[in-house]
């Protein structure tokens, strides 16, 4: 389920991306937001195809958004662990042969030598 909502929601924002930079910009830059007559809402209110398609689809993507979530909270206490198989068929090797240990021979002592100061 969760795999099909990642999908929605990777369409979903490329569908507002691109709907978001078809619409015509209200404003030339930030100077002339205040003197423009076109403004965020006007008195008609957001218009338009593209600006009713936004919505829409914004609208879409915020739930998906929470669908996601839910999701997701829910298999959070699920682990990997828990659906792994416990019976296997495969059996542990047995040690058939002990190798033959090796005498290694112990340095012979050097002689003491009795030497006067």
């Amino acid at each position: 389920m969760t795999g099909t909502l990642l999908i929605v929601q990777i369409v979903l924002v490329v569908m507002l991306v691109i709907a978001v930079l078809l619409q015509k910009s209200s404003s030339i830059g930030l100077g002339a937001y205040s003197g423009s007559n076109e403004s965020v809402f006007g008195a008609k209110g957001p218009s338009g195809f593209l600006a009713k398609m936004t919505f829409f689809i914004g609208f879409l993507f915020i739930a998906n958004t929470i669908a996601l979530g839910y999701y997701y909270g829910l298999s959070k206490n699920e682990s990997v662990v828990d659906s792994m198989v416990e019976n296997t068929d495969v059996a542990a090797p047995v040690a058939t042969s002990i190798p033959p240990t090796l005498d290694i021979a112990a340095p012979a002592a050097a002689p003491e030598s009795n030497s006067s100061h």
